[in-house]
């Protein structure tokens, strides 16, 4: 059984003066356990709008909506919190997600508290600790806020606090959009490494070819809320047969420092 599938599902947006804006139409999508799904397409496109569909961060206008074989669009707000530590989401600004107000251990301890059983207050921290170290911060980042972060660091925070629970699905949108490439090379490492140590399943949404292609090892390309293209990445991205695809590729970035470079996540204090 997938992990992911969809089956015929929409979503319209009211506008401001009259009339409706379709952003995703129609989209009828499986994702197996493990596997890492890349989403592009133009600004506008519906990639955004689609990943917080899947995790009913929206409310779809129609269709089905299964994660690991539940229908969450059925499910009440009460099951649906029960569920939620299982499907998590990092976002594409990291200070903007992140509570300034609130030490870098309560952020990561947040989900916890709010999930439930999981232990005490000491088993909590040491969890936090460790999921800390897995993201390349240590447990002297625990007292900080995040207005004292490199923005890297605090994309580190937003990783970890999306991984404390355990959870089964991560979606990443746009997670290393706003890092300069160094810094989002190091962090697509890292986020490599815990998917296979983790066995998760990413769907990461991205303006940039070249890191979807390295990182990623399916694709599907949208545009104005429809699939045009989908397949492997190398498949996809090698060989588009879409024009609209093609058109993508001839506006793709350079290509970042990804592969063949050693794991610079290492758990130290000073990742950025």
């Amino acid at each position: 059984m997938a992990l992911i599938e969809l089956d015929d599902v929409t979503k319209a947006f009211a506008l401001p003066h009259g009339g409706t804006k379709v952003a995703v139409d129609g989209i009828t999508l499986a994702v197996e356990r493990g596997e890492c799904l890349g989403i592009i397409g133009e600004s506008g496109s519906g990639k955004s709008t689609l990943g917080r569909l899947i995790l009913r961060l929206l409310e779809a206008d129609s269709g089905t909506i299964r994660l690991e074989g539940q229908d969450i669009r059925a499910l009440g707000a009460r099951e649906l919190r029960r569920n939620r530590h299982r499907w998590q989401i990092v976002f594409q600004e990291p200070f903007a997600s992140l509570n300034p107000r609130l030490t870098i251990g309560q952020i990561v301890e947040e989900p916890l508290i709010v999930a439930g059983g999981y232990g005490s207050r000491a088993e909590r921290r040491q969890r936090v600790i460790d999921t800390l170290e897995e993201v390349g911060l240590s447990e002297d980042f625990l007292d900080r806020r995040p207005a004292n972060l490199s923005g890297g660091q605090q994309q580190r925070v937003g990783i970890a606090r999306a991984l404390v629970t355990d959870p089964s699905l991560v979606v990443l949108d746009e997670p290393t959009a706003s890092l300069d490439l160094t810094i989002r090379a190091s962090i697509l490492r890292m986020l490599n490494r815990l998917r296979e140590a983790r066995g998760l399943t990413y769907v990461f949404i991205s303006h940039d070819i070249e890191t979807v292609r390295h990182f990623c090892s399916h694709v599907v390309v949208m545009h104005h809320g429809r699939f045009v293209e989908s397949g492997s990445a190398q498949q996809v991205l090698d060989e588009p047969r879409e024009e609209y695809t093609r058109n993508l590729m001839a506006a793709a970035m350079p290509p970042i420092p990804y592969r063949g470079r050693a794991e610079a996540a290492g758990a130290t204090s000073g990742a950025s």
